[in-house]
């Protein structure tokens, strides 16, 4: 499998929720907004086998690849004619519902949603056809409350929902500690309490936590506001890698039109390059692709912290995801699903090998 590839200043953020047994994802939000600016498309440019492709992902630091591929045109460039019509989500199941309605094509989305939409569907309706972003998760705490790990225990302590990505991981990792919690009410040797992302800021600051177990920028706005991070997730996986983002396509889509498919992939391969090679430039393109998606850029205090944190990698860390839901069969969120068939890495190492790259695997989690 390729190595993921480390960002000078990037990394990044995806907040993903879920309901109880069956994961999903958490943004900031339930609402698609489609992007009134139209992609510049040269009038001779030529169509692919379709004249638009549908693309969702949310207002987050960990779906860079996405929001500077379409701020920079990077995605649009290998579509010719094909024009984008992006889509901005503020929650992992609106995105899969939208994905599953046929309102959208392609979606970058986290593990948690992706496991749950083709589990729903029985293996039907989407595959995984890329990886996007690794990384971007801490534990930050009131440094006055919490100076160790072991101090901890007895604490309140926020994630972003039940059973979302973020919620699994720390229920694992206190698991680990061999301390219990019950997972459906938080209550236990932990309090875990679940705040959306927007108010945890609000909380930490009105002392109703001691901490939290979230996503980039999140934990950097905490650390804005005097929390202290205690551990990065990375530092609980092997070589530090674990996916936060997936690359998603609507199956019927895929079988339609694999060149379109297969254009964004150069794209999002494409825009990984440009990002890593041109970190100022994508930091500052992130951020006016945020501040036109939600009205309010990041501040340089907390963009500068959240931006080392997260890998892109076209790598999809199929072990990884395997792990994640695992992690969530134990602590009774999910029913054990069938996964075989949810990757299909055709088409990106079609990509990556015509770009001289290292081909990745699906970890035998591919369609046959």
């Amino acid at each position: 499998m390729s190595a993921a590839r480390p960002l000078t200043a990037l990394r990044t953020v995806a907040a993903i929720a879920a309901l109880p047994l069956l994961l999903t994802a958490c943004g900031y939000g339930s609402q698609a907004a489609e992007d009134d600016e139209q992609p510049k498309v040269a009038a001779d440019a030529k169509k692919l086998s379709a004249g638009e492709v549908r693309i969702g992902y949310f207002p987050n630091l960990t779906h860079a690849t996405a929001l500077v591929g379409v701020q920079e045109g990077l995605l649009q460039k290998e579509l010719g004619g094909t024009v984008i019509k992006p889509s901005t989500f503020n929650a992992g199941p609106s995105e899969i519902e939208a994905l599953n309605a046929g309102s959208i094509d392609i979606g970058f989305i986290g593990p948690s949603p992706a496991i749950n939409g083709y589990t729903k569907s029985k293996g039907q309706n989407l595959r995984i056809v890329s990886g996007s972003a690794s990384g971007g998760v801490k534990l930050v705490v009131n440094p006055e409350k919490i100076k160790t790990l072991d101090d901890v225990k007895g604490k309140r302590i926020a994630t972003p929902q039940l059973g979302n990505t973020q919620d699994v991981a720390f229920l694992h990792w206190v698991s680990e500690k061999g301390w219990k919690v019950d997972s459906q009410s938080g209550k236990g040797d932990v309090s875990v309490l679940r705040t959306d992302n927007k108010v945890t800021p609000d909380a930490y600051k009105s002392g109703s936590i001691d901490g939290a177990w979230v996503p980039e920028p999140t934990a950097s706005k905490l650390v804005s506001e005097g929390a202290k991070v205690l551990l990065d997730e990375s530092d609980l996986w092997p070589d530090k890698k674990f996916v936060i983002t997936n690359i998603i396509v609507r199956q019927a889509f895929l079988k339609e039109h694999p060149d379109v498919v297969e254009a964004v992939l150069r794209g999002t391969v494409k825009t990984n390059a440009w990002i890593t090679a041109n970190p100022d430039k994508a930091k500052e393109s992130v951020n006016a692709a945020l501040k036109k998606e939600t009205g309010k850029p990041l501040s340089a205090k907390v963009i500068d912290a959240a931006w080392p944190s997260i890998t892109l990698t076209d790598d999809p860390l199929a072990e990884t995801l395997q792990a994640q839901a695992d992690h969530a069969v134990d602590a009774g969120l999910l029913k054990k699903p069938e996964l075989a068939g949810i990757y299909d890495l055709t088409l990106l190492n079609k990509v990556l090998k015509a770009a001289g790259k290292p081909e990745v695997a699906d970890a035998g989690l591919g369609a046959k």
